[in-house]
């Protein structure tokens, strides 16, 4: 038997590309196409490997586990334990559909001799696949796993899809710096600058590492901005005036300080409407905002409502 490498290789590569797409599609998550060009060359290797006289533990359900968190942490990252979770079982359930309408257009489409009593038979006249249940007990230990599975995770797609309605282009103008990402509008967010009444924009400062010194963005990172402020004098830099020190109350309810930026202007672009706000700070937050990093920064609402 002659088997193309090259055409089964091309094959699979097309097929877990499509698949991967489906799968943020489904997720509502952004993606790059490079990371899944990638994933789809990995998928594909794992398949022609198969025709190649390697170890025979490769093909064991612990590497094939393996492969597939390979393919989905090289298309989406890892984000958190959760997300990663998440993605898995969404593209298992595309791929489990796709095989099973495969499988349902051969078997609708052989010949009345290619199917006999259920069973798809090959040219060679060896049978293809039977599908084989042994009890109702089996099939509820399979079946329940499989809807409770289906339900998670699609009911986070639709939790995803109602959070995406509260998310905005942010493009932030510094005199000729100019910095984009996505915000969530956050009702809850009620950071005031307290000597101005000014609305506070919370954003990530790993945005930011393009412009700010490195020395800032580890002490913005361990909440020691105060030090900033007192070394301006040592230490120059081309924003110094635009700076500001916002009190707010952290987790243990205890005073603290946050590095904000005054920018000249911030265009908020949401359900193809732009509303600019030029009374706004840009509050420096030295974590990640949101752990899969859909956004990248906290919208204040009052931003919105002035619009």
């Amino acid at each position: 038997m002659v088997v193309y490498a090259d055409l089964i290789f091309l094959l699979n590569f097309l097929m877990d590309a499509a698949m991967l797409i489906v799968t943020a599609k489904t997720r509502k998550i952004s993606f790059k196409w490079w990371r899944i060009v990638g994933s789809s060359v990995l998928g594909a290797s794992y398949v022609v490997i198969m025709f190649l006289p390697v170890p025979l533990f490769l093909f064991t359900f612990s590497v094939k586990c393996m492969f597939c968190v390979g393919m989905i942490m090289t298309a989406f990252g890892f984000g958190s334990l959760q997300n990663l979770l998440r993605n898995i079982g969404t593209f298992l359930l595309v791929n489990f559909a796709v095989a099973g309408g495969m499988f349902g257009i051969h078997y609708v489409l052989a010949s009345s001799s290619d199917v006999m009593d259920g069973i798809v038979f090959t040219q060679t006249g060896v049978a293809m696949f039977q599908m084989q249940v042994g009890g109702i007990l089996f099939v509820l230990m399979l079946l329940l796993p499989l809807l409770w599975w289906f339900r998670t995770v699609f009911q986070s797609s639709k939790q995803r899809e109602v959070l995406t309605s509260y998310l905005a282009e942010v493009t932030i103008h510094v005199g000729d710096y100019t910095a984009s990402c996505k915000g969530l509008i956050d009702t809850g967010n009620q950071l005031y600058d307290p000597l101005t009444r000014t609305p506070v924009m919370v954003m990530e400062v790993s945005e930011w590492g393009d412009v700010l010194p490195v020395e800032w963005l580890q002490r913005i990172r361990s909440a020691d901005v105060d030090q900033i402020i007192s070394g301006l004098g040592v230490e120059e830099f081309v924003w110094q005036d635009r700076l500001r020190l916002v009190p707010y109350r952290g987790v243990n309810r205890n005073t603290q300080f946050m590095l904000a930026i005054k920018p000249d202007k911030v265009v908020i672009t949401h359900n193809h409407l732009q509303i600019e706000a030029s009374k706004v700070l840009i509050g420096l937050d030295g974590g990640k905002l949101c752990s899969d990093g859909t956004y990248q920064a906290i919208i204040h609402p009052a931003l919105i409502s002035a619009g």
